[in-house]
């Protein structure tokens, strides 16, 4: 409410424009979400359906169908920064990526490469040679923990890091990151540096240490690490990074050089296509069904699938673009203005003086940066918001495959 300056909440409902405003946008990404798992993670709160060739081909047929259908709305090629893939685990599908990758370049020009998700056991030479012929350039392995304590109580199968480096090797990609969990339950700053090192040794030029949370409508048991353990962590293992010499490309992500990047989430605009997809424009934010048969349903009645929209404020449009732009760990001021036509002083230098005298910031040459103590209460905050909105969001979403209306 400070924020924003209103009390007015974000008001979600199933009205949605069946044109979507995205000529003008800049900095566009574009989002796919293949759900299909082969086995369930408990801990995974992702909309994901297990796998089945028949339904998979089935969504896809659809997927391609909605690329058409929101593409066809701008005249001739739409410049777009990145395409990324999620899951699920995109790789089951990836003898049908070229035909994804295909309808998008069929109205978008990609600039700066086309990322895919993979399960560990995905990452083999003939997988990543038919994801290289589609045009796919960047990597996210989804290690978790090379450890076999935490995939035990993941409930995974460990991981061959051997085999990984060999296939990596072989197979050579511009940016090959590796997820892991931290903040499980015991984990130590000798485990998570022993997975970074492990990372880098093993064919990762990126590493994302995403942390553990404790989604309500998920089957995990494990529990969320207190808070003052979990800074500490935090801050060890950044330091460690610093040290070794990699670069900090966001509040979780460190790599070896400085434009190795794996992100689908710090765009200004992107476009979302497939189940559980959203959708971020200008003035607007949409998310699709989590349903895979409701949502080939509406891609055969060449509607779109969007469950729900809601259309922000100026100050909430604000609001939203600052919190995920700070999750690069920068914000630039002539950026804001050039987005929003005004003054990031003028509109938040209040809170800007705040987040100084507290230590969360530093400004120089027209950036504020988080210090280390504000990329802490970053995640701090991102938590809170994922388990106060996302999850309350998702947990509807994934019961109803077009809720009438949600408040957050």
């Amino acid at each position: 409410m400070w924020l924003t300056r209103s009390v007015r909440p974000f008001v979600f409902t199933n009205e949605y424009d069946q044109r979507l405003p995205f000529s003008d946008c800049s900095n566009l990404g574009l989002y796919v979400h293949i759900p299909f798992c082969e086995n369930i993670c408990s801990f995974c709160p992702y909309c994901k359906v297990r796998y089945a060739k028949e339904s998979c081909d089935k969504y896809i047929d659809a997927l391609i169908q909605e690329i058409h259908l929101a593409g066809k709305q701008h005249f001739g090629k739409k410049t777009a920064t990145s395409l990324y893939f999620g899951g699920g685990t995109p790789a089951l599908a990836a003898d049908r990526l070229k035909d994804i990758i295909g309808a998008v370049n069929d109205h978008f020009v990609i600039t700066e490469g086309i990322g895919v998700e993979l399960h560990p056991d995905n990452v083999k030479p003939d997988v990543l040679q038919i994801l290289k012929d589609a045009g796919v350039t960047k990597l996210s392995i989804g290690v978790q923990s090379f450890q076999e304590k935490y995939q035990r109580i993941l409930g995974r199968t460990c991981v061959n890091a051997a085999a990984l480096k060999e296939a990596l090797a072989e197979e050579p990609f511009e940016t090959v990151s590796m997820d892991f969990i931290f903040a499980l339950p015991s984990q130590t700053f000798d485990d998570l540096k022993t997975d970074i090192d492990a990372a880098f040794r093993h064919g990762a030029n990126h590493v994302a240490i995403y942390p553990f949370i404790d989604f309500t409508f998920t089957d995990s048991r494990l529990h969320a690490m207190p808070k003052k353990e979990k800074r500490a962590l935090l801050d060890k293992i950044a330091s460690y990074c610093t040290q070794q010499g990699y670069v900090r490309s966001s509040i979780w992500t460190f790599s070896t050089v400085e434009n190795v990047k794996y992100s689908s989430m710090t765009r200004d605009n992107y476009l979302g296509f497939g189940c559980s997809a959203a959708t971020l424009l200008k003035d607007r934010f949409k998310i699709n069904t989590f349903s895979v048969e409701h949502y080939c349903r509406r891609i055969y009645e060449r509607k779109l699938p969007t469950s729900l929209t809601t259309h922000f404020s100026l100050r909430q449009r604000m609001v939203y673009y600052l919190f995920w732009t700070a999750y690069s760990t920068k914000v630039s001021a002539a950026d804001f203005e050039k987005f929003f036509g005004a003054s990031l002083k003028k509109m938040y230098g209040m809170e800007i003086r705040i987040a100084k005298l507290l230590g969360f910031i530093n400004e120089e040459n027209g950036e504020c940066r988080l210090t280390p103590k504000g990329a802490f209460y970053f995640h701090y905050y991102e938590s809170f918001y994922t388990l106060a909105y996302i999850d309350k969001m998702w947990n509807i979403m994934r019961k109803e495959a077009f809720p009438e209306r949600i408040e957050l």
